[in-house]
């Protein structure tokens, strides 16, 4: 029973998944995380985009060419940056941790908001 933490809002959510292979985006969606996930899971958008602590990164199979192909259009972008819908959770995944990027959608310029 693999466990997943998320951490996002200024907290961590630790999460017991009783069924392997779901993806991140299902367990997240499952548990009442906010990650959007629009194309539901189908690699149409990179709505589900989440940041993998750097010392699980290596630990995941590699992202598929249109999987960084849809990270390109994701706000927040960062070396470690996965889709939730290409990570099937496994056992060998046990503890991994995660975090939500965070969107400012307040941005102001020379004073302006936009």
């Amino acid at each position: 029973m693999p466990k997943i933490i998320f951490k996002y809002k200024d907290k961590e959510v630790i999460i017991d998944e009783k069924n392997n292979d779901l993806t991140i985006l299902e367990i997240a969606q499952k548990n009442g995380i906010d990650i959007e996930g629009s194309c539901e899971g189908s690699l149409a958008c990179s709505t589900c985009h989440i940041i993998v602590d750097k010392e699980w990164y290596s630990m995941l199979d590699k992202p598929s060419w249109d999987e960084e192909d849809m990270l390109d259009l994701a706000t927040g972008l960062t070396l470690t940056s996965r889709l939730g819908c290409q990570i099937t959770v496994t056992d060998k995944l046990d503890g991994l941790k995660i975090s939500l990027p965070f969107v400012q959608s307040d941005i102001r310029l020379n004073n302006k908001k936009y």
